[in-house]
C-alpha cells in the first residue's frame, strides 16, 4: 500500500477524493424534499373591439408572459416574499448539512439569493408553453407551502403589471375625455348663442334661399323685359301697356336689388357674413363632436384590454407534497465525480509517464 501511494500518487490521490466525496453523498448529505407544480397562463377569452387602441401601444403577449413570470419567481423580490411568509433564512440555516446548508442566517441579501437561485429551480418549455416550478427543501411541507406562495405571489404580480399600462391608459383617456366634452360643451353654447344672437337657425339655409328666390326674380325680369321688347315694336312708349311693364319691370329690378343687398351690403351684418361665421363655428362643433366619439371609442376598447390583460394562472400540475426524498442525487453526483476524477488521475499519470520518457 505504501509502495502504490510513493510510485503512484496521483492514483492514490483520486482513489482516495472518490471515497470522502462517495461518502458524503451517501451517508453525509442531509435529505432534500422536492416538490414542483406545471402551470400555464390564460387570459380571459374576450373578443377583441376592431380598433384597439392600447394594442398599438403594448403590442401581443404570448411567450413573453411566461418569460417575465419566471423572472419574477426568481427575484430578490420573491425572495424577500419568501422570507416575509415562510422565513426562508431559519428554515436552511437550520436544516442541511455543512455544505448544503445556509451557514449564516444573517447573510446580506446577494449571498442569500445567490442560495434561493440553487433551491428554486424555474424551467420553461417553450414547446409545450408551460411553466415548471422545482423547490427543494428539508421538510416535505416547507417544499410544498413555498410552492403554493409561489403560485399565488406570481398569479398576483401578473395581474397587476398586466394591468398597470392599461389602467394609465384609463386615467389618461378619462382626463382627455373630460377636456374634449367640455371643448364639445362650449362650441355647441357658441353656436346656439350665434344662433340666437341672429335669430336664424340656420344661415347657410337662408342664403340658399335668398339665391333662389333672386334666380327667379331675374328669371321674371328677363321675361318682363321680352315683353317690353316686344310691345315696343307696335305700340308707343307713353302707352298703357307699355308703362305698365315698365313699372312691373323697375319693381322686379327694385326687388332683386334689396336681396341682393340683403345677401351682401357694403355694411352692417350681411347674411353671407352671417353664414360665413355660422359654418365656422358649425365646423368647429362638428370636429368637436368627432374627437368626443373617438376619444370615447378609444376608452371603451381601453377598459376591453384591461380586462383581457387579467392573468390567470392556470394549473396543470398541482403543487407535489412529497412522501420521500428526491435530492440529492446520490449516485449520479458520486459516479460523476468519479469520471472527472479518473480523467484526470489518467492524465496526471500519462504526464508522470512522459516526463519519465524524457529523463531516460
Amino acid at each position: 500500500m505504501k509502495h502504490f501511494i510513493k510510485t503512484q500518487p496521483h492514483w492514490a490521490l483520486a482513489l482516495l477524493a472518490i471515497v470522502l466525496v462517495s461518502f458524503y453523498w451517501f451517508v453525509w448529505a442531509e435529505d432534500r424534499y422536492l416538490s414542483r407544480a406545471t402551470v400555464v397562463l390564460e387570459s380571459p377569452q374576450i373578443a377583441k373591439p376592431d380598433l384597439d387602441f392600447s394594442s398599438i401601444l403594448t403590442g401581443g403577449s404570448g411567450d413573453k408572459d411566461l418569460l417575465l413570470l419566471r423572472e419574477h419567481l426568481l427575484s430578490v423580490d420573491m425572495l424577500k416574499r419568501v422570507q416575509e411568509k415562510l422565513d426562508f433564512r431559519q428554515h436552511y440555516s437550520e436544516n442541511g448539512d455543512i455544505f448544503a446548508r445556509l451557514w449564516n442566517a444573517d447573510t446580506p441579501i446577494e449571498k442569500l439569493h445567490d442560495y434561493y437561485k440553487r433551491r428554486v429551480n424555474v424551467e420553461m418549455d417553450e414547446y409545450a408553453g408551460v411553466l415548471n416550478i422545482k423547490v427543494q427543501a428539508y421538510t416535505p411541507e416547507f417544499a410544498h407551502r413555498m410552492v403554493q406562495l409561489l403560485l399565488e405571489a406570481g398569479e398576483e404580480h401578473m395581474n397587476d403589471m398586466g394591468q398597470r399600462l392599461a389602467q394609465e391608459q384609463v386615467a389618461f383617456l378619462e382626463k382627455q375625455l373630460k377636456r374634449l366634452e367640455d371643448r364639445l360643451d362650449s362650441a355647441r353654447d357658441k353656436l346656439l348663442e350665434f344662433q340666437n344672437k341672429e335669430g336664424l337657425v340656420s344661415p347657410s339655409r337662408t342664403v340658399e334661399s335668398l339665391n333662389q328666390v333672386v334666380a327667379t326674380l331675374e328669371g321674371e325680369l328677363a321675361r318682363l323685359r321680352a315683353q317690353r321688347k316686344a310691345l315696343s315694336t307696335y305700340q308707343s312708349v307713353k302707352s298703357s301697356d307699355m308703362q305698365r311693364v315698365q313699372a312691373q319691370i323697375d319693381a322686379m329690378h327694385e326687388q332683386i336689388e334689396q336681396q341682393r343687398d340683403r345677401l351682401a351690403q357694403a355694411t352692417g351684418e350681411s347674411l353671407n357674413r352671417i353664414s360665413s361665421q355660422y359654418e365656422t363655428l358649425e365646423l368647429k362643433a362638428k370636429f368637436a363632436q368627432e374627437t368626443y366619439s373617438s376619444a370615447l371609442a378609444a376608452l371603451e376598447s381601453t377598459r376591453l384590454e384591461a380586462a383581457r390583460k387579467l392573468k390567470q394562472v392556470s394549473v396543470l400540475q398541482s403543487p407535489l407534497e412529497p412522501e420521500y426524498a428526491t435530492k440529492p442525487d446520490r449516485l449520479y453526483n458520486s459516479t460523476i465525480f468519479a469520471i472527472v476524477v479518473l480523467f484526470l488521475a489518467l492524465i496526471a499519470n500519462m504526464l508522470v509517464l512522459i516526463i519519465r520518457d524524457h529523463r531516460d
